[in-house]
């Protein structure tokens, strides 16, 4: 009986395992074991300069002392300052952009193409490419156009006041084509007729794009913010380049910043890996409340 069964070779589910199980084992390797090593280390004090010294058990502390440092308080303000004011500004151009590309005209795919170019380059190719423009003297780009208007050169990178701008229009630029692409996405998708019948009750700009543009390509705009929004909280190599750590001082210093910095300068690991916790979990707790107002929008729809 045993020959007869093994002559009829493996089963559907065996077959569908034995290609399943390779995939499986790197996924845990590669992303679910460092997850749960970190979590072990944020309630250890561990320090990855000394690999020798065994990482000491210390409970919640490295989460308490994280909540009620003023300094990291001041980080997540920082952050959710350059969240805020990013995602808005690139949903608003985006969208606009859709809007205005949701037509027939000639070169649109040329134009639509050119427009996407930005969101296809290395986020550390787009620093360094602002950086020059955005020079604190007259070679700058920016300040060679600007300087006769304004009398002297703005210190995009150097000035605290304008650093965290310089951020946002580099991130604008770069990440608006994301936002047209989802929102043109979902404009192609509104179904023509119901504009052909608007336009015989003689219905206005405004009223279709209020009650039938909107509603049906709202549920890709939420998917689009919750992306974005998601991303802008993680955003590290940006301000990297651009401002050489979050300078200056701590005027663009992010979490994501300021988390490099404990794990690779000062290598407290244990608290960098609280910190990533801590991070995680605000990231998580927005992306529901994005998924509760996404699921009612679509029963809306």
């Amino acid at each position: 009986m045993r020959s007869a069964r093994f002559s009829r070779g493996l089963s559907d589910y065996q077959i569908k395992m034995t290609f399943i199980m390779p995939t499986m084992i790197l996924l845990i390797l590669m992303n679910i074991f460092p997850l749960l090593w970190s979590l072990y280390l944020s309630f250890h004090r561990y320090k990855a300069s000394m690999p020798n010294r065994p990482a000491r058990f210390i409970g919640v502390q490295n989460y308490a002392r994280l909540l009620t440092d003023p300094e990291i308080w001041g980080y997540f303000q920082t952050t959710a300052y350059f969240v805020v004011l990013a995602v808005i500004t690139q949903f608003i151009i985006g969208f606009g952009l859709a809007l205005l590309l949701n037509r027939e005209f000639r070169y649109k795919g040329f134009v639509t193409t050119l427009i996407l170019l930005p969101m296809m380059l290395s986020p550390v190719v787009v620093g360094l490419f602002w950086r020059f423009i955005f020079a604190s003297d007259t070679s700058g780009l920016v300040n060679y156009f600007l300087s006769p208007l304004l009398g002297q050169p703005i210190g995009w990178t150097t000035d605290p006041k304008v650093a965290m701008l310089a951020i946002v229009i580099v991130d604008t630029w770069m990440w608006s084509p994301f936002m047209m692409l989802i929102a043109l996405a979902g404009l192609s998708a509104v179904p023509k007729y119901l504009y052909e019948a608007a336009d015989v009750d003689r219905a206005s700009r405004w009223f279709k794009f209020r009650w039938i543009t909107l509603p049906l390509v709202s549920p890709l705009l939420l998917i689009a913010l919750l992306f974005r929004t998601m991303d802008a909280f993680k955003m590290f190599d940006i301000v990297y380049v651009l401002t050489r750590e979050g300078g200056p001082g701590t005027a663009t210093e992010t979490v994501s910043m300021n988390l490099y910095k404990l794990a690779f300068r000062n290598y407290n690991t244990g608290k960098a890996c609280a910190m990533a916790y801590l991070l995680l979990i605000i990231i998580v707790a927005l992306s529901n409340i994005y998924v509760k107002y996404l699921n009612k929008v679509r029963g809306e729809a």
